[in-house]
């Protein structure tokens, strides 16, 4: 009876220790988790341990960090008639408070699922709308309207569309043969545009350097013309001082002169003249002729030599 009771004992703990081991949980932190006994909400449970009872309890993990889903390709028809291939991506995230985890797993039946059944029926609504040639140059719009219709339709599920990128817009196969022939003739018409502008922008500049050169032969010679009638009116004003100057002279020597013949020709005649003695005729006999001195007159009387 011991041995029964002890192995009774043992199974027994065997047992509570399966039971609890089975009701272990770790809860990471990139999850929240939801625990539900007999089918309904019980709690919620944050990042770290949990324990459940096992069989009566379940715990839901959901995962809050950002994901992407592809929107998958799809055929829309232009508003210019065209078949348009269109693929985009949805960035969204389930946000980590209690009623956004429990509106998660609540209120959508597959939140990544639905998420991109709505995005590719959004796509064709906007796109519809579009020409060709406006959905391809305008794809921030449709980004944002994408965008926009996916936050207000999935307000209640209990996740946040982050951003939403259009991948690729692709016309039919002969429509972009023909965008591409009208691209590469822009491109052409372009390039020879820009090519005739650097030609004129080029024949301008060797325009401006030429007219700047001979500007500047122009001034050079005016400078140089310029120098030499500065020299000539100075040759000409030195000249004209010079001749002034032996001009001068001249008349001055010739003065003298013409007082000393006078003088030599009374002392040749032995001539008597009677003379001032402030008179010129005695400065020059005073000044030239050595040894002649004027006598001074007296009271009444005049010189006589």
């Amino acid at each position: 009876m011991e041995t029964i009771g002890m192995i009774g004992w043992a199974l027994l703990i065997l047992v509570l220790i399966w039971f609890f081991s089975m009701g272990i949980r770790i809860v990471r932190p990139t999850q929240r988790a939801l625990v539900e006994r007999l089918g309904k909400y019980k709690r919620f449970r944050q990042p770290g341990f949990a324990w459940i009872i096992p069989v009566v309890e379940r715990l839901i993990k959901i995962n809050i960090t950002e994901m992407m889903v592809n929107a998958e390709p799809q055929t829309i028809i232009t508003k210019d008639k065209l078949n348009a291939q269109v693929d985009a991506q949805v960035y969204f995230k389930v946000k980590m408070d209690e009623a956004s985890v429990k509106a998660s797993q609540y209120n959508v039946f597959d939140y990544k699922y639905q998420i991109v059944n709505l995005a590719r029926t959004t796509l064709r609504n906007i796109i519809g709308t579009l020409n060709l040639n406006e959905a391809n140059s305008d794809r921030n719009r449709i980004n944002n309207e994408l965008m926009s219709t996916l936050r207000n339709e999935t307000a209640n599920w209990g996740i946040e569309v982050v951003r939403t990128e259009l991948k690729e817009i692709d016309p039919p196969k002969d429509v972009q043969d023909t965008m591409n022939k009208v691209v590469k003739a822009e491109n052409e018409k372009q390039a020879a545009v820009d090519y005739a502008t650097a030609t004129e922008t080029q024949a301008d500049g060797q325009r401006r350097a030429e007219i700047k050169k001979a500007e500047g032969m122009r001034q050079a010679a005016i400078l140089a013309a310029e120098g030499v009638k500065q020299a000539t009116i100075l040759e000409a004003e030195g000249k004209a001082k010079a001749f002034d100057l032996i001009n001068h002279a001249f008349i001055g020597n010739a003065q003298i002169l013409k007082k000393l013949e006078t003088v030599q020709a009374s002392l040749e005649n032995n001539t008597k003249y009677v003379i001032d003695a402030h008179t010129g005729i005695t400065n020059v006999i005073t000044e030239q002729l050595a040894g002649i001195i004027p006598v001074e007159k007296k009271s009444g009387e005049h010189k006589q030599y």
